[in-house]
């Protein structure tokens, strides 16, 4: 019966190749030490039995509110215009549950491969402006109520997504429901920095986080440097991020040392996002086409906390995806040229410290918040992802997925021939 409480997690493969026993007290890692030394009641023990075990993932930038739509929306494939506007028409029909069902379905879905946190955007969906408060508040209201169902499972972060047209009143109203973050997409207004301004203001006001959509575009404007140093002296009891990111990617080195020293400066978390960019972005570029994705390499080597996370999941941003966060890593090696380890820290420690988290791990001192898989290395678990999974989420079991796998044998020539088949009697006369 799921949720059960842990005090001992039996049997870990740590990353590092040893193999332990990790004590859980109260949501917390308490002691870790050799496999087969610690004790706990049976009902409270879990053994992995070898299994691999890793900080569970993080997710730093999902749509809950938007996700597993495209069944009904049906949308063209194409780039970050089209999907916009598809989502748009489909955004004016729909109620509170129906998004509110799709965002617990997505959650719950990407709970049971190991993502423990999420911290999503929501909408403000004011239309062009002509939506009513209730309206434009529908999401909001909706993802409240699926933070407050999963808050015994999973911590959910909520972020107000203010377009350009979307008016203050609107997003004022959507912060007085309980959403944690200022949000919104400056690079779609027509004065990018003025709707930075606008959102900080508010943020500033409000005394809360901001976690913006940023430059999203091959060779768009840059707002990043502009959103760094007007947050650079604010307090540091809350954070400052930015999503996609993905213009740094095309800067020239110059510009874009400038713009990381000041994203350094303020200690600016940047959230590359590989799946959905490299979707949305290069469709005007046929040949050589870009891969859409920030300068990942630049910012680590500067020092910047960088997360990955995978956005949005089977809605008109994003036709694919599978609600895992191995997926994201993988893409960071292949399209991001990490390694498999400064992928998975990524989508882990490095989600969670954006995040404003505290640290999760097999440390001691650490949140009790774990994926274990039958894997032998992050590499094998990256390059695998088995679907075989434990997920423990404040030193509780939240999720176990189960694969039976039935494979027929090959058949193998050996030199030896077989030997024949005794005749049948009535032949055998001689």
């Amino acid at each position: 019966m799921l949720p059960r409480p842990l005090d001992l997690l039996r049997g870990a493969l740590l990353p590092d190749g040893r193999l332990v026993d990790v004590a859980v007290e109260g949501g917390t890692v308490v002691r870790i030490a050799d496999a087969g030394t610690l004790r706990a009641d049976a009902d409270r023990t879990l053994d992995l039995g070898g299994r691999l075990l890793l900080t569970a993932p993080a997710e730093p930038h999902a749509h809950l509110d938007k996700a597993l739509s495209a069944d009904v929306i049906h949308p063209p494939l194409g780039d970050l215009g089209s999907a916009i506007a598809a989502w748009s028409e489909h955004a004016a029909t729909m109620t509170v549950d129906d998004i509110a069902d799709r965002a617990r379905t997505q959650a719950l879905a990407m709970l049971a491969a190991g993502t423990t946190a999420i911290r999503t955007h929501v909408d403000v969906l004011s239309g062009h402006g002509s939506a009513t408060v209730a309206e434009a508040t529908r999401g909001a209201r909706a993802l409240v109520q699926v933070r407050a169902e999963l808050a015994g499972l999973m911590d959910i972060e909520l972020v107000a997504l203010a377009g350009p047209w979307a008016p203050d009143e609107h997003i004022e109203a959507v912060l007085d429901l309980g959403v944690d973050l200022v949000g919104g997409a400056p690079h779609l207004a027509e004065d990018p920095n003025a709707d930075v301004d606008r959102l900080l203001a508010i943020a500033r006001r409000r005394g809360l986080g901001v976690d913006l959509h940023a430059d999203e575009s091959l060779d768009g404007p840059v707002t990043l440097d502009h959103y760094a140093r007007a947050v650079r002296d604010w307090p540091r009891d809350r954070q400052y991020s930015a999503g996609h990111a993905v213009r740094l990617g095309t800067l020239h080195p110059e510009r874009l040392t400038e713009v990381i020293a000041d994203l350094a400066a303020a200690d600016m978390g940047v959230i590359t996002l590989p799946i959905t960019n490299l979707y949305l972005q290069g469709w005007q570029h046929p040949v050589a086409t870009p891969r859409g994705l920030t300068a990942i390499r630049a910012l680590l080597d500067a020092g910047v906390r960088v997360a990955a996370g995978a956005d949005n999941v089977r809605d008109p941003f994003n036709p694919v995806g599978r609600s895992d966060a191995f997926e994201t890593a993988s893409l960071l090696v292949t399209a991001g040229h990490l390694t498999p380890d400064e992928a998975y820290v990524l989508v882990s420690d490095g989600a969670r410290s954006v995040m404003g988290l505290p640290a999760a791990g097999a440390l001691p001192g650490a949140r009790a918040d774990f994926v274990a898989l039958d894997a032998t290395s992050v590499t094998d678990a990256v390059a695998n992802a088995p679907a075989d999974r434990m997920v423990v989420s404040g030193g509780r079991l939240v999720a176990v997925t189960e694969v039976r796998r039935s494979v027929a044998a090959p058949v193998r020539e050996t030199s030896t021939p077989p030997a024949r088949s005794p005749l049948p009697a009535h032949e055998n006369t001689r």
